[in-house]
């Protein structure tokens, strides 16, 4: 079993780094594998609502000039996600925002994988940020992950966030729910998910 963790950051080694490596340090306790990824600081596009991704059933996005296709080849071999983001107006990190919409829409496997999102922030606006990042995992029938309390750390500088004792013990017992959660699920081999009605979209302007 192995989790993906996407440092949403352009800061290699800030906050966020310091609350997804103590996930990290968690699931590896209990015997479940990780893996950070940097989204890094280069430039990412956002969806520009070609379909071609669909059309094509290309599995992924047809830019490939960014890290939104490795993120799609890193999920489907994944059990399960975590996400996590710098607060920035109240809001995640437009970028990482954008690479996993494009990511997530152009056919990354991601239906029946555990997920789980965390906020960190210097004072204020976590759980807004919190709550957007969420959304896609509840639009794509992936199990949210809870903890103690929500997924939010607090610090400016970096590695501060280490100081905050509260918010790493949340990210310790994310870790632990998160690998209980995996463990249930393949205890017995074969995963026996939910069937699923075809979906019926219907749109309110006709």
């Amino acid at each position: 079993m192995k989790v993906l963790l996407l440092n949403g950051s352009a800061n290699r080694n800030g906050n966020t780094f310091t609350a997804l490596s103590e996930i990290a340090k968690q699931l590896e306790n209990n015997g479940v594998e990780s893996e950070i990824m940097q989204l890094g600081n280069k430039p990412v596009r956002g969806c520009i609502a070609c379909g071609q991704c669909r059309t094509k059933q290309l599995g992924q996005c047809v830019f490939d000039d960014d890290i939104c296709n490795r993120i799609v080849e890193k999920l489907n071999e994944a059990d399960a996600f975590i996400v996590g983001s710098p607060v920035y107006y109240g809001q995640p990190n437009g970028a990482v925002l954008a690479v996993l919409q494009r990511a997530f829409f152009s056919g990354a496997n991601v239906q029946n994988k555990p997920a789980a999102a965390v906020a960190i922030c210097r004072r204020g606006g976590a759980s807004a940020a919190y709550q957007t990042m969420n959304m896609i995992f509840e639009m794509t029938n992936m199990p949210l992950v809870t903890s103690q309390y929500w997924n939010i750390a607090y610090g400016q500088t970096p590695g501060e966030a280490a100081q905050d004792t509260e918010g790493m013990q949340t990210m310790r017992t994310l870790a632990d729910n998160m690998a209980w959660l995996l463990k249930k699920i393949h205890a017995e081999g074969t995963p026996d998910y939910p069937e699923r009605e075809a979906w019926q979209p219907m749109n309110f302007i006709r």
